[in-house]
């Protein structure tokens, strides 16, 4: 075989990478005005095609749908079979062909109009085309070429397509101020879900609660640290009010500072500045305040500082909150 691999593959890759940067010329009234619509509509976006750009619809209904703007998918060919149905006066359209003038969006398009809806919106990548010719608005996913040495297969093309339709979710998304907190209650599953509505408070061990006083001995502080598993317990004063921790690397480096530790306590090897959360923080934040200190444990407070417990790496990862 003397076919060049990896050359083919960066060309591939480079002409698509061109076609997606050449979209921001695209980027005009018409689009802007595509998305008034949306928002403005009372409606839902439907979204249709055949062919590749059928799947590239799929794929930008369920961003819609996850970002807030009720959407579905209509297959071309199955419209003219009766998923017309579907469609009402008040719904917006999205019809996407490359060409803009196959035979079954030739045929739909006047037949979307037969059922009362005039909210005919194009994506298309020829503006003279029929499909262009007899919307409401257009969006031009204008491409060059497509990728590959034939350019037969839609590749630019589809991902021009793509990319128009995240660009599009993504400035609803502003207009509606939406909200990762919105985002998590469209999307609960996962670790992305996990990651948008889980909290410290569902994850550490409340009944896990390892605190010694600052005049606590080494070792009854070696076995509270011992007995509560979670490698640091919390160094509180008499009303629970956090003053400090002691983690595992705190007795590492009192064993080589002192020769001998009798008669040292917690408040002489504790530190006064632990890094804290509160229950009701996301666990994810949690996560990246850990990781951003190199430390496995946050000690959790309340907002007037009393201790509540320790929240420990593997908490957050085994409920799968970071993927």
């Amino acid at each position: 075989m003397t076919v060049d691999i990896k050359k083919i593959a960066r060309d591939v890759i480079r002409d698509e990478a061109k076609a997606i940067r050449d979209l921001e010329s695209c980027i005009d009234d018409d689009f802007e005005a595509v998305v008034k619509l949306v928002y403005e509509s009372k409606g839902r976006v439907i979204l249709t095609g055949i062919g590749k750009s059928a799947l590239i619809a799929t794929k930008i209904v369920a961003t819609l749908n996850s970002t807030g703007t009720p959407s579905f998918f209509m297959h071309a060919a199955d419209a003219i079979h009766g998923d017309l149905g579907m469609i009402r006066p008040e719904d917006v359209v999205i019809c996407l062909s490359k060409s803009g003038n196959t035979p079954e969006i030739k045929m739909l398009v006047p037949l979307i109009r037969n059922v009362g809806n005039a909210n005919i919106v194009a994506m298309v990548s020829d503006a003279g085309s029929f499909l262009a010719k007899n919307a409401r608005h257009v969006l031009r996913a204008t491409i060059e070429k497509e990728a590959g040495a034939l350019e037969l297969a839609p590749t630019s093309s589809t991902t021009a397509q793509l990319v128009l339709g995240d660009a599009l979710a993504m400035c609803l998304i502003e207009c509606r101020s939406f909200s990762s907190g919105d985002f998590a209650r469209y999307h609960p599953g996962g670790s992305l879900g996990k990651r948008l509505y889980t909290r410290v408070a569902d994850v550490y061990d409340r009944a896990n609660r390892p605190a010694v006083n600052v005049n606590t001995g080494i070792r009854p502080l070696i076995l509270a640290i011992s007995r509560g598993r979670l490698g640091a317990v919390a160094v509180v004063d008499e009303g629970n009010k956090l003053i400090g921790i002691i983690t595992d690397g705190d007795l590492r480096r009192m064993m080589e500072k002192h020769e001998n530790t009798d008669g040292l306590t917690a408040g002489e090897i504790m530190s006064s500045t632990p890094k804290t959360t509160l229950e009701e923080e996301l666990a994810y934040n949690a996560h990246r305040v850990m990781k951003q200190y190199s430390i496995t444990q946050l000690v959790v407070t309340d907002q007037e500082g009393h201790y509540k417990g320790i929240v420990h790496l593997h908490d957050i990862l085994r409920e799968g909150v970071v993927g």
